[in-house]
């Protein structure tokens, strides 16, 4: 028998049932049912009278972002910001649209919510936990930084969490021939407006090589293509199903990919996460679409579905903004909320620098946030280059427009660096650089999404690189320069970046092979502020260090050949 359903409890004859189907599917599965079609319009009306209804409320990459923040928008080829998020407001906002369909609305979060603030970082995910389960969520996914406090803790964590949880594509790692059992339920059904309703869920099959390897140990992954089909066969065949969701966190590049994929055949909606991005018109695959919902708890999706005899009728797809002037602070969550940041407060409120420039980490290949960071480590170490990994986390901070600048408290810097890792120094030659480059610009922007990390270009002070996205792998590249001189691939330079934990001695942002490599003792927090302390007030800004012949400077998606648009 397949160890894919070991975990299943043998007690009823419903789980016998879903086993023996499951050990008959066989390897091919190309007799699946078509997709269910779904209606062309976004915004058709419901019906009203005719059919039955349910909500999916959809939260991702909350990044333990406690409170009330500045985001990011582009309007009009410029960058604008205004106040949205914070849980209590979303709590507030939540409760608004459950009382609209009470019996038929669920509440769904695909991952990230444990980790990316200091409260989260401090308490490795603690503080977070009555939190989540003050919203009553109905399903949770683990995500890429469910992982960071390592696989035990992400046990307890999530394990500690109301929700059902589910993931297809997570094992415990052995050394026995069927290499452990899942650690989560692969999917979860549930009877809804008149139908059952089947979820199934899928985290990044890259998190070992994208992040830090020690994170993931003990943690087998595969990607979502390896069982999707049998669980969309189970779920209609065995569950009966006639509504199938896939909940992912993946970033969109991969879920477009897999909503394109024909062992998806069969699964209405990819509800999508990790990226960041802000899906505000489901994207249509050839057997599923995809929505995807922003971050840090700044946006919430709203999914109405008309059912009729079991299927989807229609729908209607909002993405919408978690807005503190249209929905007040839930008072309850809200004190909550206080209670989980006053041990930290005192600390993480304290200013340790100023800047006249917005911090924003939205761009794909350069962001002002990432130059900050990576011209203090710089700065500190005097190196030829600085490298730091294409972070995604973080909400922005916007200047005050009437002082002209804006505080940065040590609170802001863990969310900039939720992971306070030690500086390491090294010695690489100019082709190691550049065959580095090469692989990160794949990493990026593979033309196969599942080859796509969800973060994105790698960031760096001390070089500027040039390079053409649309080429193929080796062939990106089209100069780099190492403090304005072209590079020597011969000529050894001298590099520090963050360690990486459980990676080799010799490998260093990813680079393997790397001379001298040498731990500095000093952690990254201290020479921001540091830094801070010498430099403020700062002004960080987009400088051209990393340029494409064939997109905008301004980049703000991975995703490719699509009309989708990050806004």
């Amino acid at each position: 028998m397949s160890s894919l359903l070991k975990n299943d409890s043998p007690n009823s004859r419903r789980d016998f049932l879903i086993k023996t189907t499951l050990a008959g599917l066989g390897t091919s599965l190309a007799g699946v049912a078509g997709a269910i079609p779904l209606t062309n319009s976004e915004t058709k009306q419901l019906t009203p009278e005719t059919s039955t209804r349910f909500t999916i409320l959809y939260t991702s990459d909350i990044h333990a972002q406690l409170h009330t923040h500045d985001e990011f928008f582009w309007e009009n080829g410029k960058a604008v910001y205004k106040k949205r998020g914070g849980l209590a407001v979303l709590k507030t906002m939540i409760n608004h649209f459950r009382k609209q369909n009470p019996a038929n609305t669920l509440l769904i979060d695909g991952g990230d919510y444990f980790h990316g603030s200091a409260v989260a970082s401090l308490t490795e995910g603690e503080a977070l936990i009555p939190l989540l389960n003050d919203f009553n969520y109905d399903l949770i996914l683990p995500g890429n930084w469910e992982v960071v406090y390592k696989k035990k803790k992400m046990l307890y964590d999530m394990g500690h969490a109301n929700a059902a949880k589910i993931c297809a594509n997570m094992w415990h790692k052995t050394t026995d021939a069927d290499n452990g059992e899942l650690i989560y339920p692969p999917y979860w059904v549930k009877y809804i407006a008149g139908t059952k309703v089947g979820f199934i869920g899928y985290t990044d099959h890259l998190i070992p090589k994208r992040q830090s390897p020690a994170y993931s140990e003990g943690i087998r992954f595969e990607h979502a293509d390896f069982n999707v089909a049998k669980y969309i066969k189970l779920l209609k065949e065995v569950e009966g199903c006639g509504i199938i969701f896939i909940v992912t966190h993946m970033g969109l590049a991969q879920q477009v990919g897999l909503a394109n994929n024909p062992a998806v055949a069969g699964a209405d909606f990819i509800l999508g996460a990790d990226t960041h991005e802000r899906v505000r018109v489901p994207i249509e695959g050839k057997y599923s679409k995809v929505v995807e919902c922003g971050a840090f708890g700044s946006f919430l999706g709203k999914l109405d579905i008309e059912v009729e005899n079991g299927r989807i009728k229609n729908y209607k797809y909002q993405l919408l903004d978690v807005d503190p002037a249209k929905y007040p602070a839930d008072k309850k969550l809200q004190s909550k909320v206080d209670k989980a940041s006053a041990p930290f407060h005192q600390d993480l409120s304290k200013v340790i620098g100023t800047t006249t420039t917005p911090l924003v980490r939205y761009f794909v290949m350069e962001t002002p946030m990432d130059n900050l960071i990576t011209d203090a480590i710089h700065w500190k170490f005097k190196t030829d280059i600085a490298l730091s990994n294409g972070f995604r986390f973080c909400q922005p901070l916007a200047v005050d427009p009437k002082k002209g600048k804006a505080d940065i408290t040590r609170e802001f810097l863990w969310n900039m660096l939720p992971v306070d890792s030690e500086a390491k120094l090294g010695i690489i030659t100019g082709k190691q650089l550049w065959d580095w480059q090469e692989k990160e610009l794949q990493n990026a922007f593979a033309k196969d999404p599942s080859k796509r990390f969800g973060g994105w270009f790698v960031r760096f002070a001390g070089m500027e690189v040039n390079f053409t996205i649309g080429n193929e792998l080796g062939k990106r590249v089209n100069w780099i320069k190492v403090k304005g001189e072209p590079l020597d691939i011969n000529k050894e330079y001298s590099i520090v970046a963050c360690e990486r934990e459980g990676d080799p001695d010799d490998t260093l942002c990813r680079i393997e092979k790397v001379k001298n490599p040498k731990r500095s003792g000093v952690l990254m927090h201290d020479v921001i502020e540091e830094y801070l302390a010498a430099h403020s007030p700062v002004s960080p800004k987009l400088e051209r260090r990393a340029t494409a012949t064939d997109q905008p400077h301004t980049l703000l998606t991975q995703l490719q050949g699509t009309t989708y648009e990050f806004r």
